[in-house]
């Protein structure tokens, strides 16, 4: 028997903030997740997932391993959850005998029998240097791709949604009502309990949608594909195209090409394009981001504490989980949100880098008291009926002493 570990490798920090309170295989992106895309692609039950124990415990919706007991002799497929399925899986899964598969200089996995993994198990992040130590013989796989910095998972998260909803037959489990307009009818999938409301139009003419179990799509919302709507999410009117939004939404306005976690709020007008958005986050009324600049050049961002070169003209913001705007609120091109991050500052853009925990108030930044800022997240989880477990509390907790030193440092700018 074969099984499936996925792992996040030290890299997760090239991929803040968004992963600063999210594991790597949580991510979302194209048509779910990146551990439930590992276990279609592979076709394997899951043995576990190595990542860091705090942002790990407080998870609540990772996948369980899969059951039966796992003998020492079966052979386990250890996959870096940055690395996106491909043609290379194939290459790799047709070699025989235990390998460390490496891709341009990086680890995309290995394959190697449960006895001589399981002393790495247990260690996070730090997984990927206990391969390091087994000298597992290398082999060079060809084309994959990793997800190395957040405007990656915007860049190719249109395509994902289409490859993961690629031949799936449409159903309609819910409630579509006579007068909304289904353009496309064929691609789109509507979940158990979801309603789509009289003047909603689900146009995927341009690729797939899948809207999720007891989703709502209200009137004058028009979703344009390849579109994933998560579970229990609500569009509640304007422009909605090639997204990815996990569960528990509250989204309205013009939102394009982003690529929401869950459970977050923006429930009013304004845009936000290019953009990826962490877990509880709050956008208040008329949020807006810049996603171009005005001589159409590369946007730099700042990446854990260092501004690079995105390569790319098309980069809006980059929001770490519970981040809260207030109305007005304008966010310049190419922006990084630290976790945790209050900014109230109306009708002036914020800096391009705010640090997690940081109090913006449209003139200095101060630290956001941590207790306050806890009460604040308690309130806001449990107003959607989800508990502040003690798991989130200490995740939070961790997350405001590890990056003390980058709002101290007067990094923002």
């Amino acid at each position: 028997m074969s099984r499936l570990l996925l792992y996040e490798d030290s890299r997760w920090r090239d991929l803040r903030p968004i992963t600063d309170l999210t594991p790597v295989p949580a991510l979302t992106f194209g048509g779910s997740n990146l551990v439930e895309r590992w276990m279609r692609s592979t076709g394997l039950p899951l043995l576990g997932i190595e990542a860091r124990p705090r942002a790990l415990a407080a998870w609540p919706a990772a996948p369980k391993p899969a059951p039966g007991a796992t003998g020492a002799a079966d052979q386990v497929q250890a996959i870096n959850a940055a690395a996106l399925p491909g043609a290379w899986l194939a290459e790799a899964r047709a070699a025989r005998g235990p390998a460390l598969l490496v891709s341009g200089g990086r680890i995309a996995g290995a394959r190697a029998p449960y006895a001589t993994l399981a002393p790495g198990f247990g260690r996070g992040e730090a997984f990927e240097g206990f391969l390091e130590t087994l000298d597992l013989p290398a082999l060079q796989v060809t084309g994959v791709r990793f997800l190395a910095h957040p405007w990656d998972l915007v860049a190719w998260n249109a395509e994902a949604i289409a490859e993961d909803f690629a031949g799936t037959k449409a159903k309609k489990e819910g409630e579509v009502h006579a007068q909304a307009v289904l353009l496309a009818p064929e691609r789109i999938a509507i979940g158990r309990d979801a309603r789509i409301e009289a003047l909603a139009v689900l146009d995927a003419r341009t690729g797939p949608i899948r809207i999720g179990a007891g989703a709502l799509v209200r009137a004058h919302t028009v979703v344009t594909g390849p579109c994933a709507v998560g579970d229990g999410t609500h569009l509640l009117g304007g422009s909605i195209a090639r997204c990815s939004f996990g569960p528990g939404c509250r989204i309205a306005g013009e939102v394009e090409e982003c690529v929401w976690q869950g459970w977050a709020n923006k429930r009013h007008h304004g845009f936000i394009g290019h953009s990826t958005i962490g877990e509880w986050v709050n956008l208040g009324a008329l949020t807006t981001t810049s996603d171009l600049k005005n001589n159409y050049g590369s946007v730099r961002v700042w990446v854990d504490g260092v501004e690079i070169d995105s390569g790319s003209p098309k980069v809006g913001s980059h929001i770490g989980a519970h981040v809260k705007t207030g109305i007005g609120t304008l966010l310049p091109t190419g922006a990084s949100i630290g976790v945790g991050a209050n900014l109230f500052g109306a009708g002036r853009f914020a800096p391009k880098h705010v640090p997690s925990f940081a109090w913006w108030d449209g003139e200095r930044m101060a630290e956001h008291e941590l207790e306050k800022f806890l009460a604040t997240a308690r309130t806001a989880m449990e107003r959607r009926d989800r508990k502040f477990s003690p798991a989130d509390e200490a995740a939070l907790r961790e997350a405001f002493v590890a990056t003390a030193r980058e709002r101290h440092s007067g990094a923002a700018s």
